[in-house]
């Protein structure tokens, strides 16, 4: 089918058009009346949230964020749906990757046989809200899990995949504050001084999810930057470990080079003549070695000891973010 209808009381109905089973989209204009605009932004996949009021027509629409569960990508990400407001209509247009909000929307019907148009279009805005919601607690287990990995061994495997989510949580912390903004641009419109107690009741019910979803997926957000920013932090102090390593073989080094130089000069030198020189030569060079190897160890130890205090506050900073999602 290339549309549902379905009724919602006082010769009220509500319209989905499925835009991928229509081949030619001037149907869309010729069929229900919806202006070129509207289809624009109804078929542009990088839309922002926002609502648009025509005064010659009344009527108003509405794109909103909606999560993607088909994961395209290694991270989640939001599509906008379009919904369009007339005196007596509720048009939706969806593709295959938000049918599962008409499925929701159209189960919610069921249990709702007389609706108003707002009613109905508020509510269908919190299932949107709500179905970010086991995503998200499924990222935030992923990212505990990950930590863990990354406790134990540092791999390309686990860094890749702690940079998608958080990829995936800064879309989603943008599409939920996209949401919120839209929601209060709607109560500050004339529209909402319209809505009747009902329909306020429930345009506040999603403006709760709206904020509740922002606080969530905006601190996650902020734990999965500290916790890329601590790791990124630990490599780096691990290059700079091998690095020292390097310097510290490379300077035990000079000295047997410098040693040998010296006495390797075409001029007269200490222990020329005595058969056994090069065995005090080597004895002095190990002693100088030894000490020289020890000296550096010990300075090696000391930088160390100031990452893993850094660590160990970053751990429970974050621990503590935790505790107050």
């Amino acid at each position: 089918m290339l549309f549902v209808e379905k009724k919602l009381g006082h010769d009220c109905t509500w319209i989905d058009l499925d835009v991928d089973k229509i081949k030619n989209m001037e149907d869309l204009s010729d069929v229900y009346g919806l202006d070129k605009e509207t289809i624009e932004y109804a078929l542009d996949r990088n839309e922002r949230a926002h609502m648009d009021y025509n005064r010659e027509t009344g009527t108003v629409t509405f794109i909103y964020n909606v999560l993607d569960l088909e994961k395209d990508k290694e991270y989640y990400e939001a599509i906008p749906m379009t919904f369009i407001v007339e005196k007596q209509r509720l048009i939706t247009i969806s593709n295959h990757k938000n049918t599962y909000v008409i499925k929701r929307m159209a189960t919610y019907l069921e249990s709702h046989e007389i609706i108003s148009i707002y009613k109905f279009l508020f509510a269908s805005l919190e299932i949107i809200s709500n179905a970010y919601y086991p995503v998200i607690e499924e990222m935030d287990k992923s990212k505990d899990e990950i930590s863990a990995l990354l406790r134990q061994k540092t791999t390309k495997k686990n860094l890749f995949a702690l940079s998608d989510l958080e990829t995936g949580m800064v879309y989603l912390t943008a599409a939920a504050k996209q949401n919120r903004l839209l929601l209060e641009h709607i109560q500050g419109h004339a529209l909402y001084r319209n809505l009747n107690e009902v329909e306020r009741e429930q345009f506040d019910d999603a403006m709760i999810e709206a904020h509740q979803l922002v606080s969530m997926t905006d601190l996650i957000s902020q734990v999965l930057q500290q916790l890329s920013a601590s790791y990124n932090n630990i490599l780096n102090n691990n290059l700079n470990d091998n690095l020292t390593t390097l310097t510290i073989i490379s300077v035990l080094l000079a000295i047997l080079a410098v040693i040998t130089g010296f006495f390797g000069m075409n001029v007269p030198l200490p222990f020329a003549d005595e058969p056994n020189a090069w065995v005090y030569i080597l004895i002095a060079s190990l002693i100088l070695w030894a000490v020289l190897a020890q000296c550096l160890n010990c300075e090696k130890k000391l930088r160390k000891k100031e990452p893993e205090w850094r660590l160990k506050i970053t751990c429970q900073i974050l621990l503590w973010k935790q505790s107050m999602i």
